[in-house]
Parts: structure tokens; sequence; C-alpha cells
């Protein structure tokens, strides 16, 4: 790792390094926290979580092969070099700062409410038709998420793409400061994490953070439709670059084809050029996406071809609007995460299935003060669906079937407390030939619904 001796990462977290001066000099070839996941000559870097210590694994990873290990405990004198920290946590970041900063290739920094990840995927499939591209992998999106990203890249990687999550105001301030982007993302303004920021401006201000270590000429690429967003006039002096279904944004789509699960079509327009695309994801959603893909693409020097490429080769991810095809079903596993616009988007999607169409649907988390509202106005928008079914699990997703037997009576709707009353009776309500979408937020852990649909 470039420039990663044992002294150098002393002075960039600002440790104490103990052990033998003569190899202060030597470089280490990874870091991790995973105390399984350790490799020759690597740094160790023990968190603390709520289950487990990973103090408490520091002798054996030394005996396996690591190189050094931080510790926030005094070790005393011991045969293996450490560098003794106040927070492992702090260190990490710092330490991912300053290698980050000696790779000194192009960062493209992508935050907002909804859809993150799966615009993520097309950014980084479509810059992969030019550049030998690192991005995020699963949600490692957080201010240890990010860091652990940050390590993976080596000096053969060309461009950096860097998801950033947050939860709470300061949080974008501590990663931003981190990934430094040279491009900024923005996806949408959405009601997510209400319970720290409030409402809509909260969101917009904590998101935006980002914008204070943009690095110098950087670009910045916002959802023009948003309208939040689209106030931005400025960033550094600069009018960023707007993506969107109208014909004032710089890179827009309009000739939208609805091809059901298989996809969407639609034309995309940039700079008095135009080419059609099928994007093999569905949703209107992912238009969208494809058109932040567009707009990085082209800040990148890529050819329409290549960005076409990019954005036709894309697959999805597992709990991300994944769809399953089994003997009995076809699932559509969109149980990573959920707020109501994520869950109103994969309503609308779920309606061009074939069959009968059923939303297994689960509580929403971090709304905040209106939880029972948002909860409700999800059910309000189902009820004006073709959606056969809607089967709503959790304390909160009562209100969601309210909302749904007030403005439509004519749809099946139950409602269960737990999920394992729903995995229960699960069995008695869906047929053979249905297609079931599945969406809850994290906590919820509906992984194990689509594990049951699929045994």
């Amino acid at each position: 790792m470039k420039n990663l001796t044992i002294e150098h990462i002393t002075q960039a977290c600002g440790g104490t390094y103990c052990g033998p001066q003569d190899e202060a000099g030597c470089t280490v070839s990874a870091i991790t926290t995973d105390s399984r996941k350790v490799e020759k000559d690597c740094l160790f870097v023990p968190i603390k979580g709520e289950r487990s210590d990973g103090h408490d694994y520091i002798s054996s990873v030394m005996e396996h092969g690591a190189l050094v290990t931080l510790t926030e405990v005094d070790l005393g004198e011991q045969a293996y070099p450490y560098i003794r920290v106040e927070s492992s946590l702090q260190a990490v970041k710092d330490i991912a700062q300053y290698y980050l900063a000696q790779l000194d290739i192009p960062v493209v920094g992508i935050t907002g409410s909804v859809g993150k990840t799966s615009t993520k995927e097309v950014i980084a499939s479509v810059l992969e038709q030019k550049y030998k591209t690192l991005k995020t992998a699963g949600n490692f999106n957080n201010e240890l998420g990010l860091p652990l990203t940050v390590f993976r890249l080596r000096d053969e990687d060309e461009i950096a793409v860097l998801e950033m999550g947050i939860s709470d105001f300061g949080e974008m301030t501590r990663l931003a400061k981190i990934a430094r982007p040279n491009t900024c993302v923005i996806t949408n303004i959405g009601q997510c994490h209400l319970e720290n920021l409030g409402d809509r401006d909260g969101v917009l201000k904590a998101k935006t953070e980002v914008f204070d270590y943009l690095k110098d000429n950087g670009t910045v690429i916002l959802n023009g439709d948003d309208d939040k967003l689209c106030t931005v006039a400025e960033v550094q002096g600069k009018k960023p670059i707007f993506f969107g279904m109208h014909e004032h944004c710089a890179v827009y789509a309009d000739e939208l084809e609805n091809m059901g699960l298989k996809g969407v079509a639609c034309t995309i327009h940039t700079g008095g050029e135009a080419f059609r695309v099928q994007i093999p994801i569905p949703g209107r959603h992912m238009v969208y996406n494809a058109l932040a893909g567009t707009a990085v693409g082209r800040v990148y020097g890529l050819s329409l071809k290549q960005i076409k490429n990019g954005i036709e080769s894309l697959q999805s991810l597992g709990g991300r609007f994944h769809i399953i095809e089994t003997e009995n079903y076809t699932i559509i596993d969109d149980c990573y995460n959920a707020n109501p616009a994520s869950m109103q988007a994969s309503l609308g999607v779920l309606q061009d299935a074939l069959g009968r169409k059923v939303a297994i649907l689960g509580d929403m988390g971090e709304l905040g003060a209106d939880e029972a509202a948002l909860h409700g106005g999800v059910g309000e928008f189902a009820a004006s669906t073709d959606i056969d079914m809607v089967i709503c699990v959790g304390p909160l997703c009562a209100h969601m079937a309210e909302g749904i037997r007030a403005n439509n009576s004519k749809m099946e709707v139950v409602h269960f407390d737990t999920r394992d009353q729903l995995l229960e009776n699960l069995p008695n309500l869906i047929k053979k030939g249905d297609t079931l979408l599945v969406k809850a937020s994290h906590f919820m852990q509906f992984e194990k619904v689509v594990a049951a649909l699929q045994s």
C-alpha cells in the first residue's frame, strides 16, 4: 500500500509507536478490522462493537502474520509492534484520508436519500468501460465502511466511486473529509432519517455538507427534478450539471418505454447528442440512475457508445430490486432498506409484472414524529395501484394497511404484527405464479422472508 509504512501510519493517526525502530519503515500489505481476514504483513484495527471487542483478538492476529496493530489499551511490552491511539475508529478515518491523498486518483462521491447504491452501480459500470474502477462494496458507506473501501485501492486503480450514507448532521463532513471528491453526485432529497434531520430541508443541509470538501474545480451533478436540489445555483462559483426528465436539464431522458420486469428503455440526450438505451433493471427511478451515470461518463471523457454499453451491462444486487425466478414465484428482492419514496417506486414497478401481484411490506425506520402518517401515505399510494394483495408487517405498517382500506375497499389487505407471524401464514396467502415484492427497512430482516420464499 503506497506510503503506508508503520511510521507514516503512526503520524497520520497521531498515535504512539511501540516497538523496534528498525520495523517502523516496514510497509503494510493491507488493513482490516476483521480478525478472520488477517493476511501477512497487514495492519489490524481493533474496533469495539456491541457484541465483541477487537482488542480481544490482537494476540491471535499477530501470531497469524499481521505486521502491526492499533490499540486503544496499553499492551505493555510486547514482541510485536503496535500503535497506541485514543480511538481506533478515528484513527482508521485519519489513515484513510492520508492514504487516499497519496494515490492522487479522481473520486466520484455519491450521496442522496434514495438510490445511492443503484446509482453507484450504474456509474461504476459506465466508468469501467474506460477505466480500472474501484467502487464501494455492499453497504460500506459509513464512517467505518468508507475507510475500509479506500484501503482496497491500489496503484493500478484509475478512479474510485465512493458511496456516502449519513443519518445525522456532521456525518457527511467527516466522510467528505476522507473522500475529497472531484465529482459529487446527489440523487435526491427525500424523507429519510427525519428522526435526526427534522425535515427535507434538514436532509438537504446535511447532504450538501459534502460541497465543503469538493476538490478545487470539482464538478457537482444533481437531480434537476428534485425540488430541493434544483435550488442549488452554484458550488465554488461553478454551476451544477443537472439531470432529469425535462429539456432544461443538461442531461435528460424522454421516449420512455416500460418493458415490465425486463427493464425500461429511453432516449438520453446530452451535449446536443442522443442515444437509445435499454436499462436492464425495471423502474422509472432507474432512468434517473442512468442519467447520473451518463453525466459522470461525459465528465470523464467517455463516448456515448461506452456509456450505453456501461448502462446496458448493469446487473442487479441482492436485496436491491433483485429479481429471483423460482419454480413457483417471481420474487422481487428489494428488502435491503425502505423509505416512503423507495416504497412507492417499488410498488409502481410491481404494477408492471405479469400475473397476480403481491406486495409484502414491512416497517420503515427513522422517519421521526410523522412516521405513522408517512406509513399511511404509502398505503394511500398502494391503494391507487392495481396490485392484487398487500401484506403489511409490523406495528407501523398497521397505518399502511389502514391507508389502503380507507382508499380502496376492493384491494385485499392483510396485516401481521411480526415477521414470524407472516412466515407462519405466508403459505396460505400466496399462490403459484405470483409476482412477490418483498420490501422493508433493514432492521425488519426481510431477507429471511426472501429465503423462505426461495425454499
